[in-house]
């Protein structure tokens, strides 16, 4: 993919339904100088000296010029963060190089991601220590494509009765001298750490977590109601792909996924696709998490963006038929084929959210989870041009990354 590069000293000026907060500004405008929002607001508020420019009647006369994108009854939003991604274009993150992660940014970049976390599988800790020095080495470059915030650990300190698609011969109790042997090597490369709660040396582990401002979540786990509710007292405050590899809610035994919908401490991420979770799961979901804690995510693996066939995600092989991705007893799911753009579709046509609601569940909020809230995830003045515009019908129309234009 390729990037519609703009001259760094040109504005751009975007019009359309301008998505911030709980609002939409009906002929709204975002305004990008360099990798900078520097205006979001009404078309009316525009300022004298903006009008000038667009117009081409400015003081420096008709030479000065603005980039102007205008879509009849589209929205303008912010990029879209998915913190727990394993791949796509044929390309996994566990096979990491240069080549890999431009095929796997690019491809997610022109769904509409613009920010990401590299996600790991439970693997051999050779493996995993192999990938951490290859995503950072790539993030130590300017990154032409959606940007790599960090990794995410999915493992291998996970239950073996919840292993899902993951390896279970590589599944190894908590090890906190793992986690702080990266930690020291690559400081605050690994961003969140996916662990079953109830396995010994857990709490110990999320709470050391928790003292370095990496995200602890619970996920491939076993773990009772109580076990959950003792580890979000130790730090636990994070849950992954919520409803599916957990001990189940029932009305006596609330199980993790009780845990999760029950305690505000748990930010929950959701797989929007209509294959993991049903949709008036997900809508009882967002009526429970209210406080910017509900975290739209794909869990995408190799085959996303590509046709049906046969695949691997980790070292699992895999077979991809109507989209959906299992393995080959043909009942596990292994991850999805989903990106950020049709999960967001259907939160908005399926599960009866409001393009705000969505809106915030897939950029905002895991903007702050990764505590990068303060210059991505929403559109605001100051904040990095990380925008998206969408056609009526909730179609990709343009990307920006850092105020680059990218292809489609």
């Amino acid at each position: 993919m390729k990037s519609d590069e703009i001259n760094g000293n040109i504005p751009q000026l975007l019009y359309g339904q301008v998505v911030v907060g709980n609002d939409i500004i009906d002929n709204g405008v975002v305004i990008i100088e360099g990798q900078s929002i520097v205006y979001v607001g009404s078309e009316e508020d525009l300022p004298v000296d903006w009008t000038s420019v667009v117009l081409g009647n400015s003081e420096e006369g008709a030479t000065q010029a603005a980039n102007i994108v205008r879509l009849e009854g589209g929205y303008l939003l912010p990029g879209f963060i998915d913190i727990h991604v394993h791949g796509g274009n044929g390309e996994d993150f566990m096979d990491s190089d240069s080549r890999v992660l431009d095929a796997i940014t690019s491809f997610h970049s022109s769904q509409g991601t613009t920010a990401m976390l590299a996600t790991t599988m439970t693997a051999p800790k050779e493996r995993i220590d192999r990938v951490l020095k290859e995503v950072h080495t790539y993030m130590a470059l300017p990154m032409p494509h959606a940007q790599l915030e960090g990794v995410h650990l999915e493992g291998p300190f996970i239950s073996p009765n919840w292993a899902g698609a993951q390896n279970p011969e590589h599944i190894v109790p908590p090890n906190l001298a793992w986690v702080a042997e990266w930690e020291q090597c690559y400081p605050g490369l690994v961003r969140q750490v996916t662990l079953a709660p109830e396995q010994k040396g857990a709490l110990e582990l999320i709470a050391w977590l928790r003292s370095h401002s990496i995200t602890a979540a619970l996920g491939h786990t076993n773990a009772t109601y109580e076990e959950i509710e003792q580890a979000a007292s130790a730090g636990l405050n994070h849950a992954v792909h919520t409803f599916n590899a957990m001990t189940p809610l029932h009305h006596r035994k609330p199980g993790a996924a009780g845990a999760v919908l029950a305690d505000p401490r748990i930010e929950a991420e959701i797989i929007a696709d209509g294959i993991h979770v049903h949709p008036a799961a997900i809508s009882l979901l967002a009526k429970l998490k209210q406080d910017q804690n509900l975290i739209l995510i794909t869990d995408a693996m190799s085959a996303t963006g590509l046709e049906d066939g046969h695949y691997t995600l980790g070292d699992l092989p895999v077979i991809v038929q109507d989209g959906v991705a299992r393995l080959e007893d043909g009942i596990t799911l292994a991850g999805s084929t989903l990106t950020m753009i049709e999960g967001f579709r259907y939160l908005v046509q399926h599960v009866g959210l409001s393009i705000p609601e969505a809106s915030q569940m897939a950029s905002l909020n895991p903007a702050r989870s990764l505590n990068i809230a303060d210059r991505t995830g929403s559109l605001e003045a100051g904040k990095q041009a990380d925008v998206l515009l969408l056609d009526a019908d909730l179609n990709l129309q343009g990307i920006w990354i850092k105020g680059v234009r990218k292809s489609l």
